[in-house]
């Protein structure tokens, strides 16, 4: 009876504290046309505290859309092209030596800010996306002997072109893990290509206003943890992230020879905080199944390896979640 009580005060606490959300989105839409999943999955990633990986055509508004959501939270932002020259210092800074004061003094880089767009993260080579991902896993930057915390809040949207594959350095699986979620992001409809194209031949484009600040979201991220999470969507957690290691012992024999290796225990932790965020921003105390299964896509796809049989038959990870989300029992 006791916990009744707690889950309804729990959930009166959760909608005053997520009443943000609503302004955050209609703030969102007025700039981004459609684009619904993309609005919804930068909300997840910056209250659960992790980093999306964005994968798309040119022009489908992933730049404008991270930027949006900074002038929106009123934070730092930097846009970072990455491209086969750049060089780790052009990310994380350098050491400078000043001839005035006879030292070398640090020079801060573009990673110094509460929002990072990593354009075309696959362009640079792996040194350049090892330093990120450095500053993405420790929230801080080693220049000479000294170490730097980055600001909080800090979120990493990275974007790669499914499209071209010449002069690109594939992101490793090891690194590609460190992504809370990945978004494949499709094309929009037609009436709101519509819109789109109104909104560009406007007089003036539309311009989102600040709604709250960085400590509003450090605040949320707290709130966010208390979301409560029953044992049973816990083990439902598991049983997901297991059937994609033993995929034999939850009647998926079929997928035993298509899969080379299964989701870390990072995907257990990141579909818990992004159940979690997800169940925030609809405004509920507690997960519910369809939670997980909501932000399932997005957290796994990147965390399962194919082998060269699933390739043939034209499998992807996106099916094979599907189908582990049909199997596995609703609690």
């Amino acid at each position: 009876m006791n916990q009744t009580v707690d889950i309804k005060e729990l959930n009166e606490r959760i909608k005053q504290e997520s009443s943000f959300v609503d302004l955050l989105t209609l703030e969102m839409n007025k700039v981004i046309v459609g684009q619904k999943h993309l609005v919804e999955s930068l909300l997840t990633a910056l209250l659960a505290d992790g980093h999306i990986l964005l994968e798309g055509v040119p022009g489908l508004a992933k730049t404008l859309a991270i930027n949006t959501l900074a002038t929106i939270v009123d934070a730092k932002f930097s846009r970072i092209q990455f491209t086969p020259d750049l060089l780790p210092a052009d990310l994380i800074g350098t050491m400078i030596y000043s001839q005035r004061n006879e030292e070398f003094v640090v020079k801060k880089g573009p990673i110094f800010t509460n929002f990072v767009l990593a354009d075309e993260i696959n362009r640079a080579p792996a040194k350049v996306q090892s330093a990120l991902l450095e500053a993405m896993q420790e929230r801080q930057v080693t220049l000479g002997e000294n170490t730097y915390k980055l600001p909080e809040p800090f979120l990493v949207l990275a974007t790669q072109n499914p499209i071209e594959q010449e002069g690109t350095y594939p992101l490793p699986e090891a690194q590609v893990d460190r992504f809370m979620l990945k978004v494949v992001i499709s094309y929009p409809e037609k009436a709101e290509e519509q819109q789109i194209i109104r909104h560009n031949l406007a007089q003036s484009f539309p311009t989102a206003s600040k709604v709250i600040n960085p400590d509003d979201i450090i605040r949320a991220r707290k709130v966010v943890k208390d979301v409560y999470m029953d044992e049973k969507i816990e083990k439902y957690i598991i049983d997901i992230v297991f059937a994609t290691r033993f995929p034999e012992n939850f009647k998926l024999e079929k997928f035993k020879d298509m899969i080379s290796f299964g989701a870390s225990p990072r995907a257990s932790i990141s579909l818990a905080m992004a159940s979690k965020a997800y169940a925030f921003i609809k405004r509920r105390g507690y997960v519910i199944p369809e939670d997980v299964r909501a932000v399932c896509h997005d957290v796994m796809r990147h965390r399962i390896g194919l082998s060269y049989e699933a390739e043939a038959n034209n499998l992807s990870s996106e099916e094979i979640i599907s189908e582990i989300l049909n199997t596995i029992e609703v609690p």
